[in-house]
């Protein structure tokens, strides 16, 4: 029964609501009603009051805390955990996983793809726009990072990082 859910969900959003307008456009339609909808088919855990914005690709394996939202055209990959009360701007990407490189016999676009590795992100998190998290980083609870910033390592809690690649810039008081 999940499955099917899951695939209307799927079918639901990809036809209709991922065109929807922006949330806090002033005719929205009900978009950010209706993407909570699909949320709730097809994510595998999915909170109350979320908030997934205009034209987001998101896999179904991933976990979607209470009041947290996915950003406008975002990409997030399997395997992420979102905390609750995360703020996300757009057009984020979320990657899991990596072409594998370690071989130099052979080219890199042969060689498959690493293992995937799970993101974690922390509640009360804010990542702002075009903000790119590499596979396998967990982000602390209170982080914020900066517009731009490509996150390669984990960030500690309440941390301010930015940059590329991110580095702390600063910490929440």
């Amino acid at each position: 029964m999940k499955k099917i859910k899951i695939i209307i969900g799927k079918l639901f959003y990809s036809l209709i609501a991922k065109r929807l307008p922006i949330s806090y456009s002033r005719f929205s339609l009900g978009s950010k009603k209706v993407r909570g909808y699909c949320g709730k088919l097809i994510l595998r855990e999915c909170g109350e009051n979320i908030n997934i914005e205009k034209g987001a690709q998101f896999d179904s394996s991933i976990v979607l805390g209470n009041n947290s939202g996915i950003g406008i055209n975002a990409v997030i990959g399997s395997e992420v955990k979102i905390g609750n009360n995360v703020m996300m701007g757009p057009e984020c990407i979320i990657y899991t996983s990596n072409h594998r490189f370690d071989r130099t016999d052979i080219p890199m676009c042969e060689q498959g793809f690493q293992e995937t590795k799970p993101v974690i992100i922390g509640n009360d998190v804010w990542i702002g726009g075009r903000v790119i998290i590499l596979p396998g980083v967990s982000i602390g609870d209170g982080a914020i990072i900066a517009a731009g910033a490509v996150v390669s390592k984990d960030v500690p809690k309440y941390a301010i990082v930015g940059g590329v690649p991110a580095k702390i810039i600063d910490y929440r008081s």
